[in-house]
């Protein structure tokens, strides 16, 4: 199952001040679902007043993530509170009305007819109120529940400012780009050639003057929306005297920023953030290199935190006590080959399902789960939750969880622990499957499915493979782009370009990125010609 270390990006964009070559760099992998064909495709545009290349999704318009021969951008996600759910109290006489304003009011109603495969069709009454659709009625309590969401505003369509950032030509032109971004919310980054870098976030949120959102309130009309907050107006930056500008959906936000009730209060675990961060700080000038490897780093700073905690610790069972004295040998890398990533990772499982247990009342953890952040904290300031003696209670709890998780190795990869390497098709590994794989026999399922090879990393670190043990998230399309030399965009769309499983270029790519590879992204005509796979002309008919 994914959960909410699987959602997520990374970018960032760096100055010249930081690079070998004096140019700013932007780079960029978006996490998604894993999908076959890809969900994402990479396309060069060019007609009257286009030049650009880049990513988006074939069924919207323009390049959300890409460059233009002037200036680079791409985008994470900046998680905007763009809904609320209204509580109504509904008339005990007409069910379809509620109360607002001390009035009853009317709810706009549409019937459907849904076909129903050898049924009869079901006939459903959607409700609305002035907020948005209805999506619980209590007729017992007379009362009625509605989501009111942002994202239905006119000129919300996805990614559709895309098509206005793609003909920017400065920051200013970008930013006033970005203004038009209403969906999704965005971490929108920016360098160009002449030595810019800028991060503008972007997405519709709506003012509240007298609540903060985080709860359902009355739909009676005492908590209404005062308009949105102007896009500009969400916070930005450019040309930070540090040189470079990292967001992977942290919390980037100012602390002072005076409109958090606008924007929300959830985002990501810090790890990928803060990685990425103490590469980009190490004080070296960086170059191409430097990026690639990084955006593909498997070192995991939860492990480095949690791992030292065992040292003066001793387990009583032997295999036990071996594998947390690897453990203390080991450097943190997630590995696909390494044994002790594969400890780790099971010993790092068992730890966010046991604090749960701690934590979390057994009847609110259908609903709550404590993530790696705050876990981190509770072992690193351990409370009375572990016991009257806190730490030897912590010490104890980690001692179990490593245990339960050799115990779990065990019985999965066997009693030899040579064997508990992270990456193999029974632990770490990516089997891309096609939507229809379910509904085919074995034979066509093998054509349409793409894998399975072995993977590294999970998601908590830069490189983001999620938290199951087969991928089903993390960055399939990647890009990195120096702005001296547009030739030197290089990139990455598993498992290929072409939905057809016939075609050469339906997986082509696949064992490419599985491996941390790239390929090149020409953008001068006469590199493009020199590479050419075929050509297709279109014509109309006289």
């Amino acid at each position: 199952a994914n959960s909410l270390d699987d959602i997520g990006s990374n970018n960032w964009v760096v100055s010249g001040s930081r690079t070998q070559d004096g140019y700013p760099m932007m780079i960029n992998d978006p996490h998604r679902a894993q999908a076959v064909p890809s969900l994402r495709y990479w396309v060069h545009l060019v007609g009257p007043g286009w030049n650009v290349i880049g990513g988006g999704e074939p069924e919207i318009p323009g390049v959300s993530i890409g460059h233009n021969g002037v200036g680079a951008w791409g985008l994470t996600v900046f998680r905007t509170d763009g809904e609320d759910l209204y509580v109504y109290e509904t008339n005990p006489e007409n069910p379809n009305q509620y109360r607002y304003d001390d009035y009853w009011e009317e709810m706009r109603t549409i019937e459907e007819t849904i076909p129903v495969k050898e049924a009869d069709p079901a006939v459903v009454k959607l409700r609305y109120t002035r907020h948005g659709p209805v999506v619980f009625e209590d007729s017992v309590n007379h009362l009625a529940y509605a989501v009111r969401p942002a994202w239905m505003e006119i000129g919300g369509a996805p990614y559709l400012a895309s098509l206005r950032m793609d003909q920017a030509k400065t920051w200013e032109e970008f930013r006033e780009a970005s203004d038009y971004s209403n969906i999704p919310g965005e971490n929108m980054v920016w360098a160009d050639r002449n030595g810019n870098v800028g991060w503008q976030a972007v997405g519709i949120a709506p003012i509240r003057r007298n609540f903060s959102g985080m709860v359902p309130v009355p739909g009676n009309g005492r908590y209404e929306w005062d308009g949105y907050l102007p896009i500009k107006a969400k916070p930005n930056e450019f040309n930070p005297s540090r040189g470079y500008i990292e967001t992977s959906n942290s919390n980037y936000t100012p602390p002072d920023y005076p409109y958090m009730d606008a924007i929300g209060y959830t985002w990501t675990d810090p790890y990928r953030w803060a990685r990425a961060t103490e590469v980009l700080e190490s004080g070296r000038k960086l170059n191409m290199m430097d990026m690639i490897r990084l955006q593909h780093d498997y070192l995991s700073i939860p492990a480095r935190t949690i791992v030292p905690l065992l040292v003066g610790l001793s387990a009583t069972d032997t295999q036990v006590e071996h594998a947390r004295r690897r453990l203390l040998d080991w450097d943190y890398v997630l590995d696909k080959n390494s044994v002790e990533a594969g400890i780790y990772v099971a010993f790092e499982r068992e730890l966010l399902d046991d604090i749960q247990e701690i934590k979390i009342p057994a009847s609110a953890r259908d609903h709550l789960r404590i993530g790696m952040k705050r876990m981190v904290d509770f072992l690193l300031a351990p409370d009375g939750d572990f016991g009257d003696d806190v730490i030897h209670g912590r010490d104890n709890f980690l001692l179990n969880a490593l245990t339960d998780g050799i115990k779990e190795l065990r019985e999965k990869l066997g009693p030899d622990m040579e064997d508990w390497i992270y990456g193999q098709s029974d632990y770490k590994h990516a089997l891309i499957r096609h939507p229809l794989s379910p509904a085919v026999d074995a034979l066509t399922r093998e054509r349409l499915d793409v894998g399975p090879l072995p993977r590294g990393g999970n998601g908590f670190t830069v490189g983001n493979t999620g938290s199951a043990n087969n991928q089903v998230s993390g960055a399939s399309f990647r890009i990195f782009v120096d702005t001296r030399d547009w030739d030197n965009t290089l990139g990455m769309n598993t498992p290929g370009q072409v939905g057809d499983p016939d075609s050469p270029l339906y997986d082509n790519l696949f064992e490419l990125w599985a491996n941390d590879k790239l390929f090149p992204a020409f953008y001068s005509r006469d590199k493009i010609e020199s590479v050419a796979f075929e050509r297709l002309d279109l014509q109309p008919e006289d």
